[in-house]
């Protein structure tokens, strides 16, 4: 799946990889992230909903500012969401950012932040929201 989300993206990164490079006004840089924000999330939005493992869906991307927000619902049962959210916050959390720091460098350091909501699949409550920018990225392991 990530070579998936990288080819289709890669147009688009390329593009938020030469506004860092670029002199420009900041109102001008901010309405270039905000059009390759929305641009990201019309092209990811295309093959959704998607599985991505036997617990979790990815439901959703949208554009909101310059924040590329994707949406998941977490299937854990019999886990309740009580559970869930106790059990999983640390690890999820770690993971994730992780992740997105590692594979997502272009959009954040073009100061698109990324974040990253997990409802329930049963209750449809948020179990989970992490908002993941650049500076998230300073102190990982």
């Amino acid at each position: 799946m990530k070579f998936l989300l990288t080819a289709l993206l890669f147009p688009i990164l390329s593009l938020a990889s030469n506004i860092t490079t670029r002199e420009m006004p900041l109102d001008k840089m901010q309405e270039q992230n905000r059009e390759i924000t929305r641009l990201a999330a019309a092209e990811l939005s295309k093959s959704l909903p998607q599985t991505i493992d036997k617990h979790t869906k990815l439901t959703k991307v949208e554009a909101q500012d310059t924040v590329l927000v994707y949406t998941y619902e977490i299937d854990a049962a019999p886990k309740s969401d009580a559970q869930i959210k106790e059990e999983d916050h640390t690890r999820m959390q770690e993971a994730i950012t992780y992740g997105v720091c590692s594979s997502s460098q272009r959009f954040l350091k073009a100061n698109i932040a990324i974040r990253y909501i997990y409802n329930s699949a049963h209750s449809k409550n948020e179990l989970f929201r992490f908002d993941i920018e650049s500076k998230s990225c300073e102190n990982l392991k």
